[in-house]
C-alpha cells in the first residue's frame, strides 16, 4: 500500500460514524469544519430524449454542484448540437460513441459536370457585349472569353454580316454574338476554346449578307443548323387528308368561333356599296357619311394596338404604333373614314355568299385533297372587301395568286397598305372580280377540299365562301388567355419555325403567299411536334337549310356554282 498525504484530513467524512473503513482519509475529528463551498458557474444541462432512456452515468462521472440559493451565478446557455449515436455491438469488440462533433472535412455531393457560365446582353459603348457570368462557374478564364481577340472578333464580324438589317435591329448583331460565343464555350474546352472561336468567325465570312430577319443567314452557328434540320424534316412531310382529319374544325366550333356555315338569309348582292349612307368608322368609332376615296372626310386615329405596361408603379396603356399613352391627347395618323361589317346578312348584301362546288360524281376531278388560302382585304365603299387571292397545294408550292378588282359599283377608300400590301400600281393592275376569281378556285378546291389558313374564317367571309372542311392555326396554336384572344401568326412562326415574316415595319405590308406558306408550315410543325388531338364525337346531321335568294349579275350566268358574293 502506499502511504497516504493526509490531503483529506482537514475535510470531515460525509459517513460520519457510520463510516466503516478501517483508515479512513477523511477527518473524523468531531471539531472539523466544512470549509465553504466553492461557486463555479456551470453549462445548464442539454435536454435529454426521455428519462427512460437515458443510460446511468459511469463511475467517474462528477455529481453536479449545487448552487447555493443565496449565490446566485449567471448561467450560460449554449446551443445544442444535433448529434447522432453510432453504436457497435461490444460482443464483436465495437464502443459506443457519440458522434457530437463537426465533420472533420467538408465533403462535395452530388453529380459531377461542367459548369455553365451564361452570359447576359450587356453591352459597351461601341456595341461589343460584355459577359456577366461568375468568373468561378467558367472553365475558361473570363479575359480569356472577354479579350477582344474573342469576343470584339465575333460581334465586328457579325455587324459585317448585318449590315443590310442592322438599322431596323440594332440589337441583333450583340445578341448573337452572345449566342454564338455561349455555343462555342458549351463544345470547346479550355485548351481549344480560342481556335473553335477563330472557327466560327471564319464561318461567319462564308455567309451571305441577308437582307430581312427572315434570312436564313440570320442567327447563330446553332440556330442555322437547328432550322436546316426543322425545315427538311417540315419538307419531308407531305400532308395527307389522314394527317388533317383530326384537326378538321367541327361545325359546332366553327359557329363558336365566327363562321358562316349556311347561306344567310335575304336577297344575296341586293346593296353591294354603301356610298352616301351613315356608318361607324372602324378606325375613331365615329358616326360619318360613306364616300369614294376622293371626297371622303379626313379622320384621326391609331393604327396600332393598346397594350399595358407599368411605369413608375403605374399601369398605363400604351399604343403601339407611337408609344403615346392611351389617355395622351392627339393621335399619330391621318387618312379617310372607313367602316366594317361582321353581321352576316349585311354582308350577304353586299355580295352573295356561296357553297363551295361539289366533287364531280363522274370523271376525274382537278380539286386537291389539301390546300393553304390567305387573302388581303382594303376598305371599300361596300365595306371591307378582299383584293388579293393567294392558294398553295400540300408541298407549299405557289398554284394561285391574283389581285381583285371591286364590284361595279363599288369604290376604294382606302389600300390600307400598312397591313394589305397593296399599293395602287397593283389594284390598277386586277382585271377579274371576285365573281371570276370565285369561279377560278373552283379548278383545284371543291366541297372535300381541306382548306388551311390563320383565322380562316376571315377569309371565308371576304370570299363569300362556305366551307366546311377546315383547320384554322389561331385555334390549332390557341392563346393562353383562351377566346377569344388568339395569337398573331407572325409569333407563332417565330415561336416554332425560328422565322420572321411581316418584315414590311408597316411600309409594305403583309404577302399572302408568304402567310399562305407559312400556315401551311405550322400545320406541319404541329402533326410532327405538337399534342395530338382529342377524338371528336360523330357529327350530328342538319335539317337541310332554306333555300337562299341570290342575284344573277352579268358575270355570274351559272347558278350551279353559285359563285357570286
Amino acid at each position: 500500500m502506499f502511504p497516504t498525504l493526509g490531503l483529506f484530513q482537514r475535510i470531515p467524512c460525509p459517513e460520519r460514524s457510520s463510516c466503516k473503513r478501517p483508515n479512513c482519509i477523511f477527518s473524523h475529528d468531531p471539531n472539523t469544519v466544512q470549509p465553504p463551498a466553492v461557486r463555479i458557474p456551470v453549462d445548464s444541462p442539454l435536454p435529454s430524449a426521455s428519462p427512460s432512456t437515458s443510460t446511468p452515468s459511469s463511475s467517474n462521472t462528477a455529481t453536479p454542484v449545487r448552487m447555493p440559493p443565496t449565490a446566485p451565478s449567471k448561467v450560460v446557455t449554449k446551443r445544442p448540437i444535433d448529434s447522432t449515436v453510432s453504436s457497435v455491438a461490444s460482443g464483436s469488440g465495437g464502443v459506443t460513441r457519440s458522434t457530437d462533433e463537426p465533420p472533420k472535412k467538408l465533403q462535395r455531393v452530388g453529380t459531377l459536370q461542367k459548369p455553365v457560365a451564361i452570359p447576359t446582353a450587356t453591352t459597351t459603348s461601341s456595341g461589343v457585349p460584355i459577359l456577366r457570368v461568375n468568373a468561378a462557374q467558367s472553365q475558361v478564364p473570363i479575359p480569356v472569353r472577354q479579350a477582344s481577340a474573342m469576343m470584339k472578333t465575333l460581334y465586328d464580324h457579325f455587324v459585317v454580316l448585318y449590315e443590310h438589317i442592322l438599322p431596323h435591329n440594332p440589337t441583333v448583331a450583340a445578341e448573337h454574338t452572345l449566342k454564338q460565343e455561349e455555343e462555342v464555350y458549351k463544345s470547346a474546352t479550355k485548351t481549344t476554346y480560342r481556335n473553335a472561336v477563330l472557327t466560327s468567325v471564319a464561318a461567319l465570312k462564308r455567309r451571305p449578307k441577308p437582307d430581312s430577319m427572315s434570312h436564313p443567314s440570320v442567327g447563330s452557328q446553332g440556330d442555322i443548323v437547328k432550322r436546316e434540320e426543322d425545315k427538311k424534316k417540315l419538307e419531308a412531310l407531305r400532308l395527307a387528308p389522314s394527317h388533317l382529319k383530326p384537326y378538321i374544325l367541327t361545325l359546332e366550333q366553327m359557329n363558336a368561333f365566327g363562321y358562316i356555315t349556311e347561306i344567310p338569309l335575304g336577297e344575296g348582292g341586293s346593296r353591294p356599296s354603301e356610298e352616301g349612307g351613315i356608318q361607324k368608322c372602324e378606325r375613331c368609332r365615329q358616326q360619318f357619311q360613306v364616300k369614294r376615296k376622293e371626297g371622303a372626310d379626313e379622320c384621326r386615329y391609331h393604327w396600332g394596338k393598346k397594350y399595358t405596361t407599368k411605369k413608375d408603379g403605374e399601369r398605363r396603356r400604351i399604343w403601339t404604333c407611337c408609344s403615346k399613352a392611351d389617355d395622351d391627347p392627339g393621335t399619330c395618323t391621318t387618312g379617310p373614314h372607313v367602316f366594317y361589317e361582321s353581321d352576316p346578312e349585311n354582308l350577304h348584301r353586299r355580295h352573295a355568299f356561296s357553297h363551295t362546288r361539289p366533287a364531280a360524281s363522274h370523271g376525274k376531278d382537278t380539286a386537291l385533297d389539301i390546300v393553304a388560302l390567305d387573302c388581303e382585304m382594303i376598305y371599300s365603299t361596300g365595306g371591307m372587301r378582299v383584293a388579293r387571292v393567294s392558294v398553295v397545294d400540300s408541298a407549299g408550292k405557289e398554284i394561285y395568286d391574283e389581285f381583285v378588282r371591286m364590284d361595279d359599283g363599288v369604290e376604294v377608300i382606302d389600300l390600307n397598305t400598312r397591313f394589305s400590301g397593296i399599293t395602287e400600281e397593283d389594284y390598277a393592275a386586277a382585271v377579274l372580280p371576285l365573281a371570276s376569281i370565285r369561279t377560278s378556285l373552283d379548278a383545284f378546291i371543291n366541297e372535300e377540299t381541306i382548306i388551311i389558313g390563320h383565322a380562316l374564317e376571315n377569309d371565308l367571309k371576304t370570299l363569300r365562301m362556305i366551307h366546311h372542311r377546315c383547320v384554322d392555326t389561331a385555334i390549332m396554336f390557341p392563346h393562353r388567355a383562351g377566346p377569344p384572344y388568339r395569337r398573331s401568326l407572325r409569333d407563332l412562326v417565330k415561336e416554332h419555325l425560328g422565322k420572321t415574316i411581316q418584315t414590311g415595319g408597316g411600309t409594305t405590308g403583309h404577302s399572302s403567299v408568304e402567310d399562305s406558306i407559312a400556315t401551311l408550315d405550322l400545320v406541319r410543325w404541329h402533326v410532327l411536334n405538337g399534342p395530338k388531338p382529342k377524338p371528336k364525337p360523330p357529327p350530328v346531321p342538319l335539317a337541310p337549310a332554306p333555300e337562299a335568294t341570290t342575284v344573277t349579275t352579268a358575270s355570274t350566268s351559272n347558278l350551279s356554282l353559285d359563285i357570286g358574293w
